[in-house]
């Protein structure tokens, strides 16, 4: 599988900036309840300590790190609906829930270890269609019936990504 670029790490931007996101993202994202600085690390931890204590019948289990914590403390609980046509295709609906995750260890390992990397259970897009993973250094990526895709970098870009319909990029073998 083709390796996305190595991307930011989750914590090098400023999370309290006022411009962190595109005008219409910002806006999402503060309709479902986000605002600069907000952060729920005991629900990040409930959902870290949840996920690691889960094994699969077959034995599989997830991988929990920082920048999945990170991006549950900020994120997590949110679902955010954009209004208003896509860039290049609609915009999708996100949920940002790990446990949602819960039961796909072996698709997570079987994509990290496509990618040579570790991931973790993001949440949901399309209303449950497709989960998100992202990795142990923040980038994120889509898992669903047609395929893997990249998101983004960081949290930040795969939420722009999906919030304003720019076409994500299909991770290829």
């Amino acid at each position: 599988m083709r390796r996305p670029a190595s991307g930011t790490a989750a914590a090098s931007y400023d999370r309290s900036s006022a411009t962190r996101f595109p005008v219409s993202v910002d806006a999402t994202l503060r309709t479902a309840g986000w605002q600069p600085g907000r952060w729920d690390i005991k629900q990040a931890e409930y959902w870290a300590d949840a996920l690691r204590d889960h094994t699969t019948p077959a034995g599989h289990r997830h991988t929990v790190f920082p920048a999945a914590v990170e991006a549950w403390a900020e994120f997590g609980g949110l679902t955010l609906t954009a209004s208003g046509p896509g860039r290049q295709i609609a915009p999708t609906p996100v949920r940002i829930d790990p446990l949602t995750g819960l039961h796909l260890a072996r698709t997570f390992n079987d994509l990290g270890r496509a990618l040579d990397t570790t991931v973790c259970p993001l949440g949901t897009e399309a209303d449950g269609r497709a989960h998100l993973a992202i990795d142990a250094t923040g980038r994120v990526y889509s898992v669903d019936d047609t395929g893997d895709w990249y998101l983004g970098a960081h949290i930040d870009e795969a939420l722009g990504t999906l919030l304003t319909g720019l076409q994500p990029v299909r991770l290829t073998t």
